[in-house]
C-alpha cells in the first residue's frame, strides 16, 4: 500500500497545482467585482469597476498597438509617449500610440490612432486620389499603402481603422522608417 501512495503523491500534487489561480488577471478581477456588486445591489460600484475594466481593455489594446511602432534606424533613438491616449475620451475614443524618433540631425513623430470616428471621416478623404490632389498632396505607396505626402508629414489609413501619421520632417527621412510596418498585420490588429 505505501507504494501505491508514493505513486500517486506526483498526480495529487500536480492536479492540486492545476486547480490553483495561476496569476490574477486584472481585467477578469474587475469584470468579476462588477457582477459581485451588481449582484448585491452596488450599481455605481458596478459601473466603477466596468469603468476600470474598461480602461484596462484600453491599455492592452494601446500596448498590442504599440507593437507596430517600428525600432529606430541605426544611430537613432526611439521614445514611446505613454500618456498620448489620455485625451482620446474627448475625441470619441480608440486607442492612441505615439513615438518620437530622434536621430543626429533630425526628428519626427510617428502616431498610430484606431477605432476612433475621426479616422472614420478621415479614410474617406485618404482614399480618394482625386480628393488628395485637390488638396495639394501627393500620393506616396510605401509597400501597398497609400499615403498621403505633403511637405513634412505623411497620412494614411491601414485597415479603415487605423490613421498612420508621420510629421515633422522630410517625407524621405521616415519613409525607411514606415517601411518597417507590417500593415497587413495592423489591419486585424486587437482581434
Amino acid at each position: 500500500m505505501p507504494r501505491l501512495l508514493s505513486t500517486a503523491a506526483p498526480a495529487l500534487l500536480l492536479a492540486s497545482l492545476l486547480a490553483l489561480p495561476l496569476r490574477a488577471d486584472p481585467f477578469v478581477e474587475a469584470m468579476e467585482t462588477a457582477i459581485e456588486a451588481y449582484r448585491d445591489g452596488d450599481l455605481q460600484y458596478a459601473e466603477d469597476e466596468l469603468a476600470q475594466a474598461q480602461r484596462l481593455l484600453a491599455d492592452m489594446k494601446a500596448q498590442s498597438l504599440a507593437a507596430f511602432l517600428p525600432d529606430p534606424p541605426d544611430g537613432w533613438t526611439r521614445e514611446i509617449d505613454t500618456e498620448a491616449a489620455s485625451m482620446l475620451g474627448f475625441m470619441g475614443g480608440g486607442v492612441l500610440v505615439k513615438a518620437t524618433y530622434s536621430g543626429p540631425s533630425d526628428s519626427f513623430e510617428l502616431t498610430l490612432m484606431a477605432d476612433n470616428p475621426m479616422v472614420a471621416q478621415l479614410a474617406m478623404m485618404l482614399g480618394n486620389t482625386a480628393m488628395i490632389a485637390q488638396m495639394g498632396g501627393q500620393v506616396e505607396r510605401i509597400g501597398r499603402t497609400r499615403f498621403l505626402r505633403e511637405d513634412r508629414s505623411l497620412r494614411a489609413i491601414v485597415g479603415n481603422r487605423v490613421l498612420v501619421t508621420a510629421e515633422g520632417t522630410d517625407p524621405d527621412t521616415m519613409i525607411p522608417v514606415i517601411e518597417a510596418m507590417d500593415f497587413r498585420a495592423m489591419e486585424n490588429f486587437g482581434g
